[in-house]
């Protein structure tokens, strides 16, 4: 397996600051890197807010930023934390391919597109993988493992391990549309969008069945709201189109809330209103 002692990460938005922490409260040195200053700053200040106090001191010592994607050239793995729109993400790839150690793993936080696909923006797609965490990634324990039809055993190995090493729960997964995470939970959110939708039962009793019923922490459309109504909508997209399945074709009510901007707790509406 690899050394991994320098952590880059591109991307600072939800998922990467919070990958950012993740890693600094495990004492690994990170390179945060997004395109905005301002970005980078709202960030840290996003870190500092879910860090511990007597913890804050050491994670700030453990995050440097930068604008420039050149400033991950020394990191063993680099993880790559942005929208989920195949096209940014491949250019992103293109260029850490130019930046990154020969060595270094490269990984995609992607939740739904293929893995070999974005490898192929490597000249060694071998060291190319998925490391998906849950949002957030510092209080939920799950890390998707997903690899490519190129990616090598040392790659896997050394992913797997540095995530048992933060304290994660680690599950391998062969590259699929959705792989295992969101392939069953937008089945579960289509389907709840659809009772709503044909009437057949409020939200608020589709989401408490299935915390009472089924011990989930959040209902199904109370987690859509938390993800974001867009990035479900978008997610559920990709899985439509690639796999042909009934199951995740959005429902007229996402696409017009995400047309309104009601996207959630992030817009202080969605399917339910937020102070």
């Amino acid at each position: 397996m690899k050394k991994i002692e320098q952590v880059g990460v591109v991307g600072a938005g939800t998922m990467g600051r919070g990958i950012a922490q993740v890693f600094a409260l495990h004492d690994y040195q990170v390179t945060l890197i997004d395109r905005d200053e301002s970005i980078l700053e709202g960030a840290l200040e996003k870190v500092r807010e879910r860090t511990p106090a007597e913890l804050w001191d050491k994670v700030k010592g453990l995050i440097r930023t930068s604008t420039d994607i050149k400033a991950v050239k020394d990191c063993d793995i680099v993880i790559e934390a942005v929208f989920e729109e195949m096209g940014v993400k491949k250019e992103i790839f293109k260029a850490l391919n130019g930046v990154c150690k020969k060595d270094a793993v490269i990984a995609s936080n992607t939740s739904a597109l293929s893995i070999t696909e974005l490898s192929g923006c490597l000249d060694d797609p071998s060291r190319f993988i998925g490391m998906h965490f849950m949002n957030p990634p510092k209080v939920m324990k799950l890390v998707e493992v997903e690899k490519g039809e190129k990616t090598s055993k040392e790659t896997l190995d050394t992913v797997v391990e540095l995530a048992r090493k933060i304290e994660k729960v680690p599950a391998v997964v062969n590259d699929s549309p959705g792989f295992i995470s969101n392939r069953l939970l937008f089945a579960l959110i289509g389907e709840a969008l659809r009772l709503l939708e044909r009437g057949v039962a409020g939200k608020e009793d589709i989401d408490t069945v299935m915390k009472y019923g089924m011990n989930h922490p959040m209902g199904p459309i109370e987690l859509a709201d938390f993800m974001g109504l867009d990035i479900c909508l978008d997610i559920m997209k990709t899985l439509y189109k690639d796999l042909n399945d009934e199951r995740y074709k959005p429902t007229r009510t996402l696409e017009s809330l995400v047309k309104a901007g009601k996207l959630g707790r992030k817009t202080k509406e969605g399917f339910y209103r937020y102070e």
